[in-house]
C-alpha cells in the first residue's frame, strides 16, 4: 500500500465494485420474466448465469457462490508484462465468505476507512455484462435492470451515508421505461448513473444514444445534475462488426472456439484490434450526433475504459470538424474538454493522458476489488506522483467531489 500523505488524508475512488449476490437480478423480478433475461441455474454443480437457454458467454455465475479473484492479481497481465498462461487459479483464489466487504455496505465502509477512501462510486461487476447477451429481448432486458436497480438500492443504496454511491444501470431501449426508471433513481437519491457504451438496442434497430429521439432523457439527466457514465463490460453491440473483422483476417468468428472465460473469449488478434474501439466510437457518436450541443449541461464520465483512445478520438473529431464546415455548431474538441471526464486504467500513464486531457477532467479509479485493478486503491497515488500537488488533488479528490456533490 502507498504511504498515507497529509496531502491526501482521504481520496474519492470513481471505480469501485461489489460482487453481485445470487438474487441480484431475481429478487425483484416481475414473475412474467422468470424464464427470460438472466436466469440462475445449477449446471454441473455450480450456480451459473443462463441467457436464452445458454450459459452466459463471458462470466461464470453469481459472485457470492463462486470463487473470486484476489484484488490486483492481474495487474501485471493487463499491463502487458505477464503472459496469459496459468491464470485460472488467480481468478478463483478467494472465497466469497471470507470477504463480507464485497457484499455488505457496512463492512465496505470499514474497509474504506482503512484504505483512506472518503467516498466511492460503486459499479456493478456483472451487471455491466448483461444487457447485450439478453438481446433482442428488449422487454426482458428492461425488466431485469428494473429489478437489478431495486436490489442495488436495498443492499447498497445510491448515496449510503453520503460515501457509497451505488450506480444504477439504465437502458435506453424503451424511452418511456427509461424516463420512469430515471425518475425513480433520482427520487431515491442517485448521483451517478450508467449506460452501455454502445449503440442502443431498440425495436426499430440500432440507434445512436445521441439520437434526438432520446432528448427527453438527456434533458432530465442535465436538469437533475446527474453524472452519466459508461463503464466497460461485455457487449454485443459490435458482434456483427467483430465477426466480420475476424472473418476478414481468416478467423471463423471473434470467439475462440470452446472457450468461455473472459480472458479466453476473444481471438487475441481480434481483441487487440477492437480493444478501444467501442468507447472511442461511443464518445465520437455522442459528440458528432450533437448531444452536448443540445444538452450542454450533461456531464459524462468514461470509467474503466482507459485513456489511450483519447488522442485518436480528438484527431478524428478535429478532422471531421475541419473537413465539414457547419457540421458542428461548437468545436468538438471544446465539447470533449468541457463535458467529458476520463478515468484511465490503473496501468496506464496518467502524464501521457494529461497531454490530451486537462487535469480537471481526469478521475482516479482503482477498479477495486477486481483482479485487473490495484491491490489497494491508494497504490494509484504512484501514478500521479509527478504532477504538481494541486493537480494531484484534482485527480485524486477534487474532480470527483465536484461531480458528486455539486
Amino acid at each position: 500500500m502507498a504511504d498515507a500523505s497529509p496531502d491526501f488524508p482521504s481520496i474519492i475512488d470513481t471505480d469501485n465494485h461489489y460482487w453481485e449476490t445470487s438474487d441480484a437480478f431475481t429478487r425483484h423480478r416481475d414473475p412474467r420474466y422468470a424464464d427470460r433475461g438472466v436466469v440462475i441455474r445449477q449446471v454441473d454443480g455450480k450456480m451459473r448465469y443462463v441467457v436464452h437457454d445458454e450459459l452466459h458467454p463471458w462470466i461464470p455465475g453469481p459472485g457470492d457462490v463462486n470463487p473470486r479473484p484476489k484484488p490486483g492479481a492481474l495487474y501485471e497481465y493487463f499491463a502487458g508484462r505477464a503472459p496469459k498462461s496459468d491464470l485460472a487459479h488467480m481468478l478463483t483464489s478467494e472465497q466469497p465468505a471470507d470477504h463480507p466487504e464485497w457484499y455488505d455496505r457496512d463492512a465496505r465502509l470499514a474497509v474504506m476507512d482503512a484504505q483512506g477512501l472518503a467516498a466511492t462510486w460503486l459499479f456493478p461487476s456483472q451487471g455491466v455484462c448483461m444487457e447485450g447477451p439478453m438481446q433482442p429481448d428488449i422487454e426482458a432486458s428492461v425488466a431485469i435492470f428494473r429489478a437489478f436497480n431495486r436490489w442495488l438500492d436495498e443492499d447498497w443504496g445510491f448515496a449510503y451515508q453520503n460515501r457509497i454511491f451505488g450506480v444504477p444501470y439504465l437502458t435506453l431501449s424503451d424511452l418511456d421505461s427509461a424516463l420512469r426508471e430515471l425518475e425513480w433513481v433520482i427520487d431515491r437519491g442517485a448521483r451517478i448513473v450508467t449506460i452501455r457504451s454502445g449503440p442502443v438496442f431498440t425495436p426499430d434497430g440500432m440507434k445512436s444514444p445521441a439520437d434526438p429521439m432520446f432528448d427527453p432523457f438527456w434533458a432530465r439527466v442535465a436538469e437533475a445534475r446527474l453524472v452519466m457514465t459508461a463503464h466497460a463490460g461485455f457487449d454485443e453491440g459490435y458482434r456483427e462488426l467483430e465477426d466480420t473483422l475476424a472473418r476478414t483476417w481468416g478467423y471463423p468468428s471473434r470467439r475462440r472456439q470452446g472457450k468461455a472465460s473472459s480472458l479466453a473469449f476473444y481471438e487475441p488478434f481480434v481483441d487487440a484490434l477492437m480493444h478501444d474501439r467501442r468507447i472511442h466510437d461511443f464518445l465520437a457518436a455522442l459528440i458528432a450526433h450533437g448531444l452536448f450541443q443540445r444538452h450542454p449541461g450533461v456531464r459524462f464520465a468514461s470509467i474503466e475504459n482507459g485513456g489511450v483512445w483519447v488522442p485518436s478520438l480528438l484527431h478524428v473529431l478535429q478532422r471531421l470538424h475541419g473537413q465539414n464546415p457547419g457540421f458542428f455548431t461548437k468545436n468538438p474538441i471544446d465539447q470533449f474538454h468541457e463535458n467529458v471526464w476520463v478515468s484511465p486504467y490503473v496501468e496506464e500513464s496518467v502524464p501521457e493522458l494529461a497531454k490530451h486531457v486537462p487535469a480537471e477532467r481526469i478521475l482516479f479509479g482503482s477498479d477495486w476489488p477486481h483482479a485487473e485493478g490495484v491491490a489497494d486503491p491508494r497504490d494509484f497515488l504512484e501514478n500521479v506522483a509527478g504532477f504538481p500537488i494541486g493537480e494531484q488533488r484534482k485527480i485524486m479528490v477534487e474532480n470527483a467531489r465536484e461531480l458528486t456533490f455539486q
